[in-house]
């Protein structure tokens, strides 16, 4: 079967982790450390268990996309035809907010005011980040800087990082606290990002995962 899933050692070693998943679109973990994906082809989010064999978690999800946990252990996964849906504990599923449509995936992430980020990039010039209340639904806009948005992240001082993915202006970016925005790496291609526990960066393109020192500088400074 495919290769669906590669583990990259912190030297750079690249092993096979998990096959089987069609599409693999997505990856979070959970406050216990298991590896949760989804599948856009089949709507569903699988887990991983620490042999990599999986188990089905949720399905009936649309165009699975982003995922992301809060922390209280509900799953939070977005459909890229628009649908944001909440995956509690017990695995029963609701919708919790509807945005417009995707042209490529929608990111998640979990902010430490509770409240979910994403990021859905259109055939518009310029896309919004979007701030979801989960208690009741309520969703704001951040930025609106980007052209076509995508991977998106928050470092260990609470900053969010935004993939700035439209050709000619591609880069990560963070987002201050008034909404603007500085460029931290340029590069084309870049689709997403992480930090790892200590701080590090990760940033994904196509086909290439780049590990950056990039200083982690508090909220407000410049």
């Amino acid at each position: 079967m495919p290769v669906s899933i590669f583990r990259v050692a912190p030297n750079g070693r690249r092993e096979s982790h998990v096959s089987g998943i069609v599409n693999p679109t997505s990856m979070t973990f959970d406050a216990e450390g298991r590896l949760y994906v989804s599948s856009r082809f089949e709507g569903s989010v699988y887990r991983v268990l620490a042999d990599g064999t999986t188990e089905a978690y949720a399905s009936d999800l649309g165009i699975a996309c982003g995922l992301a946990f809060d922390r209280r252990g509900v799953l939070f996964v977005g459909d890229r035809s628009g649908t944001v849906f909440a995956v509690q504990p017990d695995r029963s599923v609701h919708t919790i907010a509807t945005l417009p449509a995707s042209v490529a995936a929608f990111h998640l992430a979990m902010g430490p005011d509770d409240c979910l980020y994403v990021t859905a990039p259109t055939l518009g010039p310029y896309d919004f980040v979007y701030r979801i209340d989960p208690s009741s639904g309520s969703i704001d806009k951040v930025s609106a800087a980007f052209g076509r948005p995508q991977g998106i992240a928050f470092d260990s001082q609470g900053a969010l990082y935004v993939v700035e993915a439209l050709a000619g202006v591609s880069g990560l970016y963070r987002v201050r606290p008034d909404g603007s925005t500085e460029l931290v790496v340029a590069g084309q291609s870049l689709v997403g990002v992480a930090f790892n526990p200590n701080g590090g960066l990760v940033v994904a393109s196509n086909d290439t995962v780049y590990r950056l020192d990039v200083p982690i500088r508090p909220l407000g400074v410049s």
